[in-house]
């Protein structure tokens, strides 16, 4: 009985192998129709190819490759990043290293050629695009801006009500990329204050002009506020991002105002961080101006691109937003 059984159990195991195999092989497997079926990738810009490629999106046929090179290579950097999100041919192309040289070369043009390319092979591996990510800079495609609000106790009336007031105020930074920046006081929104961020600003405006230098992340800059008692505005900041390459962010690490002497300035266009650069945060060289360093008003600077100026969250009011974080 136990052979019969043993028998009968093997036959009905190698049947059901059988079935097994069997419908392993009849099962679909749509993949399996790819087999054999090569899928051409889109050729990188200046490849060679045996065999020619008609790509089949419209604005490449249309445009050659040499315009679409000329293009790109008078698109800011921040267009380049976002154009080469659009196919994979233009990632290759904006990946070329001379669009990204010449960005590093005017961004740093303080530093001069030599200086740049020194950098360049000492810490990023010969990459004008990892320079363009990885080293700081200040950018000049907008406006930093640091929002500051406190609270300011009224006037009482009557004895009855105590009122306190939030005052906000901004203080607005330009950079251009020769040393040279922009600096406005104020308590007008970024939208209003962004048109006449310039050097052509009327003296109404009360937009004032100085110089800068970038050292690493740290930057220091000096204002000369004229009059009859000349001071120097003074700032040290510090550059950091949110993501690699914004350059979004500055700390401000110190914000000191001091006097200076009349003999020592010849006029307002003067590079008066020459002049100031070596003094100390408490040297004042006018006794009726001492110096001060402020301890208030130190919220970091946020960056605002020209294209966001008016619908940054910076132009919300006190009542709708009385504190911003910058993050």
């Amino acid at each position: 009985m136990a052979s019969d059984y043993a028998s009968s159990s093997l036959t009905e195991l190698e049947s059901a192998l059988k079935l097994k195999n069997v419908q392993y092989f009849v099962t679909k497997r749509p993949w399996l129709d790819l087999y054999g079926i090569n899928v051409r990738p889109v050729a990188p810009f200046g490849s060679v190819s045996r065999k020619p490629y008609v790509d089949p999106a419209l604005i490449h046929r249309s445009l050659p490759d040499e315009l679409l090179y000329e293009v790109f290579a008078r698109m800011t950097p921040y267009d380049l990043g976002r154009a080469s999100c659009v196919c994979r041919k233009w990632r290759y192309t904006i990946r070329n290293p001379v669009f990204w040289r010449n960005a590093c070369l005017k961004a740093w043009q303080l530093s001069g050629v030599v200086e740049n390319y020194k950098i360049l092979q000492s810490k990023y591996e010969s990459s004008w695009r990892r320079m363009w990510l990885l080293r700081p800079r200040a950018r000049t495609d907008g406006l930093y801006v640091s929002r500051n609000t406190y609270i300011r106790a009224g006037v009482a009336e009557w004895k009855v009500t105590n009122p306190v007031h939030v005052v906000c105020y901004y203080r607005y930074i330009r950079f251009f990329a020769s040393g040279r920046f922009l600096y406005k006081n104020s308590s007008q929104k970024i939208k209003d204050v962004a048109k006449y961020m310039n050097f052509r600003a009327a003296k109404a405006e009360a937009v004032f002009s100085g110089h800068y230098t970038l050292s690493d992340d740290k930057i220091e800059a000096a204002v000369l506020y004229p009059g009859t008692r000349p001071t120097v505005w003074r700032i040290r900041l510090r550059i950091r991002g949110t993501t690699d390459g914004a350059n979004n962010r500055m700390n401000l690490l110190s914000l000191v105002t001091s006097g200076v002497n009349i003999d020592e300035v010849n006029g307002p266009g003067e590079d008066i961080l020459g002049v100031v650069e070596s003094w100390l945060d408490d040297e004042t060289h006018n006794p009726d101006v001492p110096a001060v360093s402020h301890q208030r008003g130190l919220t970091p600077f946020v960056f605002v691109p020209f294209e966001e100026v008016e619908t940054s969250v910076l132009n919300l009011p006190v009542d709708k937003m009385d504190y911003f974080v910058p993050g």
